[in-house]
């Protein structure tokens, strides 16, 4: 007989087997992090500058991989809250491109995994009750976060990599595309943030 706790963590995986996306499920995976010893302001700590409201400017390539050389610019902020005083945060972003009447609201979760000493990180929308695929994994070294997932882009499977640093009152993230595995990169998502308050 499987006991209760046991039972629960079976039915709850089931379910998940259930709601979650056939994407989310066939995606490929990057291959795991070796091991190293992380620091707590590497490790744990790692995403604790970005905890409080944020000012951002976001310059945006809607049209990736072609070439393109037509950002799009948004302005607007950001709300990262720590999840029940543990190292987990969530993120509210709202931005506006006023020119053109495009606005982007955007919800993320990030975990911290001791065991395998990285971060776990998924967008959700609490207005559709959707919690997003892919993951995206990673770590920090020297206050310089990178992470990946593989995406679905135009029918084909991307690398893309997100990479995190800051200073002072000022944080900075990247995203960028690799078509080739990791040999190439594109960026096309840069985010410059100043602290309202901590």
């Amino acid at each position: 007989m499987i006991p209760a706790f046991n039972r629960g963590l079976v039915l709850a995986a089931a379910v998940l087997a259930l709601v979650l996306p056939a994407q989310a499920l066939a995606q490929p995976t990057p291959p795991p992090l070796s091991p190293v010893t992380v620091s707590p302001e590497d490790g744990p700590h790692a995403f604790d500058f970005l905890i409080g409201d944020w000012k951002v400017h976001v310059r945006r390539l809607p049209d990736r991989l072609v070439g393109s050389t037509k950002w799009l610019d948004y302005d607007g902020a950001s709300t990262v809250s720590r999840v029940y005083g543990s190292n987990a945060n969530i993120e509210d972003f709202k931005v506006d491109d006023a020119k053109d009447d495009l606005h982007i609201h955007g919800q993320t979760l990030r975990l911290y995994n001791p065991a395998s000493q990285q971060w776990n990180v998924f967008p959700f929308d609490v207005a559709k009750g959707t919690l997003g695929y892919p993951q995206t994994a990673g770590r920090f070294s020297g206050g310089r976060g990178e992470l990946y997932d593989y995406e679905e882009w135009n029918g084909a499977w991307v690398l893309v990599r997100f990479v995190w640093t800051h200073s002072g009152d000022k944080a900075h993230f990247e995203q960028a595309f690799s078509p080739d595995g990791g040999k190439t990169w594109e960026v096309n998502w840069i985010s410059d943030q100043t602290r309202i308050k901590p």
